[in-house]
């Protein structure tokens, strides 16, 4: 991706330390201890225009939200989206970091069992098979989210390029992960309001384009809550089919 920053940029961005971190490596470890609280952190990793990381960081003041990109003018643009949607929806910029970095060193940036959530939302589907392993799914990027998730660790991802969306699956289901709510079209019976959309989202549903989305449950606590919820789930299943066989008996 080429950008064309403005003119000053990176004195625009040291001068927002609050909001922005441009040597996020010192923090590895030390995350919480620089949102000053032991909230969740959730990271999306490649946040473009950052517009889904600022909503989601508005609509949920007790997770710490960071932003990574290595383009210099992204962040800018995402501190805008940022300033914009604490004007929109109230609250702070508390919650919120916004890290240049490169998410191919993404074990230097955060140490082991530091993250709970990792958001990959229409990362580069790199198509040629030569390029397989820059893909943000590839079990070696993979297998480095495992390292920095904790216990309650899940990878959420999204994309609208169906070739990605298989091999990623096949990647997950290669390295033994359990996923749940895998979805072909995400918004066939609707808009989702119920999971924040990203800038490339609009655009592709607004053409009709289908949206694949898949949540990875990485953590052992996280699988455990998973399966715990699957079998509540069969149990009330199996009481409702009950309860209809004896209706259904007694009418006859």
């Amino acid at each position: 991706m080429r950008l064309r920053g403005r003119k000053g940029i990176r004195e625009a961005l040291e001068a927002q330390p609050d909001l922005i971190v441009l040597d996020p490596a010192q923090y590895k470890g030390r995350w919480k201890e620089l949102f000053g609280n032991d909230h969740p952190i959730h990271v999306e990793l490649g946040m473009g225009k950052g517009r889904f990381i600022s909503q989601l960081s508005s609509l949920n003041p007790n997770v710490n939200y960071i932003g990574v990109d290595m383009y210099d003018e992204l962040i800018r643009r995402a501190s805008e989206k940022a300033q914009w949607s604490r004007e929109e929806n109230g609250g702070t910029l508390a919650n919120l970091k916004l890290a240049l970095f490169n998410i191919e060193k993404i074990e230097d940036m955060f140490d082991t069992d530091e993250l709970e959530r990792i958001y990959l939302n229409f990362s580069d589907p790199w198509p040629k098979k030569r390029h397989a392993r820059r893909r943000l799914t590839h079990s070696g990027f993979v297998h480095k989210y495992m390292s920095i998730l904790n216990r309650n660790g899940e990878i959420h991802f999204k994309t609208d390029s169906r070739s990605l969306f298989e091999f990623s699956l096949n990647s997950f289901a290669d390295m033994g992960l359990r996923m749940r709510n895998i979805s072909l079209d995400l918004h066939a019976e609707g808009t989702r309001t119920d999971l924040v959309m990203t800038e490339y989202e609009t655009k592709f549903h607004d053409k009709g384009v289908n949206i694949h989305r898949v949540e990875v449950v990485i953590g052992e606590q996280a699988l455990q809550k998973h399966l715990h919820q699957l079998e509540a789930a069969q149990k009330h299943e199996d009481a409702q089919a009950a309860a209809a066989d004896s209706e259904d008996s007694s009418e006859a």
